[in-house]
């Protein structure tokens, strides 16, 4: 009996042939042979690596406050009804010890003068009479001629009239003085920081007319938590810095006795140079300035600032392992001096730690080590 293959029998037939003789001609073993090797994992960058080591470092506390006069000098007006007529000083003016600021009218005190000394004169007058009197009374009394009461009343005019000598004297110095008052004299060197004179003004004595920064003297008052406090004393330097960045160094002259128990803070007075007073000088009483205050020194942990990586608001590290991966680790940075920074926490002084290339990694990552001088190199895809 014949058998009778349709064509597309055939066809799978062929096919089961060739695959069969493809599988005799190249066994197993021959085609595991030529499938490829995995390559071996390459390293994600080039870097560079350090320990910590050990620095000593300053010990600063921070505060802010406000600038103020050391301190200020009322000048006021120590005359009565009398017209102001010249104004000789403005805001910021620089003056002396004993520099006329100001003038009044001295009409009315120069005619007082006069008056005061037309009234001496007539007292010494008066008791040149009265001694000459009581002189001839003196010589009478042992001839009978004056009672005892008379020469009594002879000597007792020539005193009164003497007494009103000095009263009269008086008289001419207080007006004198009046005449003294008519100028006002600057009490102390120092910077003029108000005016409330005005020409043509009347003053009544007390009026204050200027007032002035003694000897140019500035201090900045820091705000210091009480916690701080234990840690400042006075002759402290403190470095203090100006709003358009200008840096003095003062030194504490005092902390205040007192505690605000709003703020829970004391006022640290601290003298600012001179030089910080002067008309043109980057601080001006009345301005807010930051400052520190240095503390001494001690030993720290230190990294280079190019290895501490921050993320997500904290600070990293990459730890280089034995075997050429590295290990992000979570640290507490502290003080910072130039390019170097303190690590307060998380890192052991041995450890070894990504320098060069440190922000370009990830935990886990490859790497290679260069030499030190050698940028960091991102690795061939």
């Amino acid at each position: 009996m014949t058998t009778k293959l349709k064509p597309i029998a055939l066809v799978l037939l062929a096919a089961c042939i060739v695959t069969g003789v493809g599988i005799a001609a190249y066994p197993p073993s021959t085609q595991a042979a030529d499938e490829k090797k995995p390559e071996a994992a390459k390293p994600a960058l080039t870097v560079t690596v350090t320990k910590p080591s050990s620095a000593s470092l300053p010990i600063k506390l921070a505060a802010n406050g406000n600038v103020a006069a050391w301190q200020e000098a009322s000048v006021s007006s120590e005359s009565t009804g009398l017209r102001l007529t010249e104004v000789r000083v403005n805001v910021g003016d620089v003056v002396k010890a004993g520099d006329v600021l100001a003038v009044f009218s001295q009409e009315t005190v120069n005619a007082d003068i006069a008056q005061a000394q037309a009234a001496l004169h007539e007292a010494e007058a008066n008791a040149a009479d009265a001694a000459a009197n009581a002189a001839r009374a003196r010589t009478l009394q042992n001839s009978g001629a004056l009672s005892a009461q008379q020469i009594s009343q002879y000597n007792t005019a020539e005193q009164t009239a003497n007494a009103r000598i000095a009263s009269a004297r008086a008289a001419l110095a207080s007006q004198q003085l009046r005449l003294k008052y008519t100028g006002v004299v600057a009490p102390d060197s120092g910077i003029i920081s108000a005016r409330m004179a005005t020409v043509g003004a009347v003053s009544n004595a007390g009026t204050e007319l200027f007032r002035m920064i003694r000897q140019g003297r500035l201090e900045w008052r820091a705000e210091v938590v009480a916690a701080d406090l234990r840690n400042l004393k006075p002759g402290v330097n403190a470095t203090v810095k100006a709003a358009n960045g200008s840096e003095v160094t003062g030194k504490v002259r005092m902390i205040a006795p007192t505690v605000d128990p709003q703020t829970r803070s004391a006022l640290v007075y601290v003298d600012l140079p001179q030089s910080a007073g002067s008309k043109d000088a980057p601080f001006k009483a009345g301005m807010f300035a930051s400052g520190q205050f240095e503390l001494g020194a001690s030993q720290a942990i230190t990294l280079p600032q190019q290895a501490i990586v921050v993320r997500d608001g904290f600070s990293f590290v990459f730890r280089l392992n034995a075997d050429k991966h590295v290990s992000q680790l979570k640290v507490q940075p502290g003080r910072r001096l130039g390019d170097r920074i303190e690590v307060l926490g998380g890192l052991d002084a041995d450890t070894q730690v990504v320098v060069r290339g440190a922000g370009f990694l990830n935990d886990g990552d490859l790497v290679s080590v260069a030499a030190d001088n050698a940028p960091p190199k991102l690795a061939a895809n």
